[in-house]
């Protein structure tokens, strides 16, 4: 990547992750963008298409670029089971479609995926804000998703992540996090992807496991304490 275009894609990044976008969090045009940013159009192109393939932005033809993922197409289908499913639902669904995920990456995952990886897990780790580390953390596991190369459990995980989003779920996972949580995050995060640049596709599939296994417990704690 050129530096004009490393130079738009960090603009971006602290854009993104603003208070300042519009409804539903679409991006200004790519004129009026370059203009407000004051980079060049090929570099800001650039930077899209990498925050695009991180996960972090989506884009439509004569709709626009907007910041997260698209519109899932089972959206009512997760609509229909969020007043059903609870967080600990929620979380025994991912402890057995991610650590599949994992393992898979482990075996497909290229050293251009990695790298990405390990920029999406310290930006985590640099955002004091929990709602924008929220984005970061999701887009890090989006991505392992995907790289999964799997399309029956990407779908899985699709509809696991769009519960997962809802307004509920995520004032639990607010109240989750502490900086004690974020670093056992971080450490479990990175232990991943040294497992997934590694090929091990067992020790990646366990070091999943174990992180959401924490998370589970961590939320079944926050959850009883709400409850009382």
């Amino acid at each position: 990547m050129s530096a004009d275009a490393q130079k738009a894609l960090t603009k971006l990044r602290r854009l993104i992750t603003s208070s300042t976008l519009g409804e539903g969090g679409q991006l200004p045009t790519e004129r009026a963008l370059a203009g407000q940013l004051g980079i060049g159009r090929r570099a800001l192109r650039a930077a899209l298409e990498v925050l695009e393939e991180e996960g972090l932005l989506w884009r439509r033809q004569g709709k626009g670029t907007f910041i997260g993922q698209p519109p899932d197409p089972h959206g009512q289908i997760a609509a229909d089971i969020v007043r059903v499913a609870d967080a600990a639902a929620i979380m025994e669904a991912r402890i057995c479609v991610e650590p599949a995920l994992a393992a898979l990456a482990a075996a497909r995952a290229s050293t251009e995926d990695i790298a990405q990886m390990r920029r999406l897990v310290d930006h985590i780790a640099m955002t004091p804000d929990t709602e924008a580390a929220e984005l970061w953390d999701g887009a890090l596991h989006r991505m392992i998703a995907r790289v999964a190369g799997n399309p029956i459990l990407l779908t899985a995980f699709q509809l696991i992540d769009e519960v997962r989003i809802r307004e509920d779920w995520q004032a639990l996972r607010d109240r989750a996090r502490s900086p004690e949580s974020m670093h056992l995050s971080d450490t479990e995060h990175r232990a991943v992807i040294d497992a997934i640049e590694a090929g091990d596709g067992a020790r990646a599939r366990r070091r999943m496991e174990a992180h959401l296994r924490r998370l589970a417990g961590t939320l079944d704690d926050r959850a009883q304490e709400a409850a009382q």
